[in-house]
């Protein structure tokens, strides 16, 4: 045997162990869908997988709604892959299989019904193929890479990991632009960050640690801090400055609500205020987040949605 087949044939083993951790309905089909199947495939996804986004969909006008739903399956699928397997060398070989119908999605002839979907929503919004495959990059780098020297090193993996997200809600909405672009990957680094600082802990139990090496000897915490689950005056403090330091960030990317038509404005304030709500909770914790994940309560959710709907109607 060649060492290419080898080569293959170690590739699928990793591939099929992958498929065997994730739901089978997310395995790549021998038969093309029907764009109707297709469609609700995506519709299902979106509405089961996150009530936040069924929500924020709410708020939406109707004509894009299913694009929403198409993008949110291709972006939910992606992170499964990663996330949801417990193997590297099976992620990867996922990823690999994941971009290869990402290339037939735009060569017009996709298998899944996430990209027979998706097809249509690339045609209509003329988007570029790199928003979706830059999100590749970030899944497959949290399958090797575990620790970020710098702040400037973790704001490498977010214009992977997020802003091609803030992108892609932008050509939806008609929107191309290197200035918008550019505010809204304030709030979608913002977005990460958050999420990085509420799940120290979670990411921490998968060899992850997002928080700065540089960050960590400047305030004197050691890794077995978080492995003991020790919010120390020390760490504490640490999370402070990391709080601080992404609110920036989300003021920052603020402006974007006013420059953008309102169908799309609303969602992108609803995000941007529900991240800026993990950061008060998170301060309200006294930046406790390794005895308990900070997050938003009902109430403020109601409230969060209750502004949002009210600027709807009026």
């Amino acid at each position: 045997m060649s060492i290419a087949s080898m080569t293959a044939d170690a590739s699928v083993s990793a591939a099929e162990r992958g498929w065997r951790a994730l739901p089978a309905s997310y395995a790549i089909p021998e038969r093309r869908p029907t764009l109707v199947e297709a469609h609700e495939y995506c519709r299902n996804l979106a509405h089961s997988h996150y009530e936040n986004f069924s929500v924020a969909s709410w708020f939406l006008p109707k004509r894009l709604r299913q694009h929403f739903y198409n993008v949110y399956a291709y972006c939910r699928i992606a992170d499964d892959l990663g996330d949801e397997v417990g193997d590297p060398e099976a992620s990867l070989a996922l990823f690999d299989q994941w971009e290869a119908e990402l290339d037939r999605c735009y060569d017009g002839s996709p298998l899944h019904p996430v990209f027979v979907a998706l097809a249509e929503t690339v045609l209509e919004f003329e988007i570029p193929k790199h928003e979706f495959s830059d999100l590749l990059k970030a899944f497959r780098q949290d399958q090797t890479v575990m620790r970020y020297e710098s702040f400037d090193d973790f704001l490498k993996y977010c214009r992977n990991s997020a802003n091609p997200v803030g992108h892609l809600v932008l050509y939806l909405g008609g929107y191309r632009d290197a200035e918008r672009q550019r505010l809204s990957d304030f709030t979608c680094t913002a977005l990460q960050l958050t999420n990085s600082w509420q799940d120290v802990a979670e990411d921490f139990d998968k060899g992850r640690v997002y928080l700065p090496q540089e960050d960590l000897r400047r305030f004197g915490v050691r890794e077995a801090v978080i492995a003991g689950r020790q919010s120390t005056p020390e760490f504490c403090e640490l999370m402070r400055f990391q709080v601080k330091r992404t609110r920036e960030w989300f003021r920052q990317g603020l402006p974007l609500v006013g420059l953008v038509h309102r169908e799309v404005a609303r969602d992108v304030e609803l995000f941007s205020r529900g991240g800026m709500e993990i950061l008060e909770a998170i301060e309200a914790s006294g930046y406790d987040v390794l005895s308990h994940r900070p997050t938003l309560s009902t109430n403020r959710k109601l409230a969060l949605v209750a502004r949002a709907a009210w600027s709807r109607l009026v």
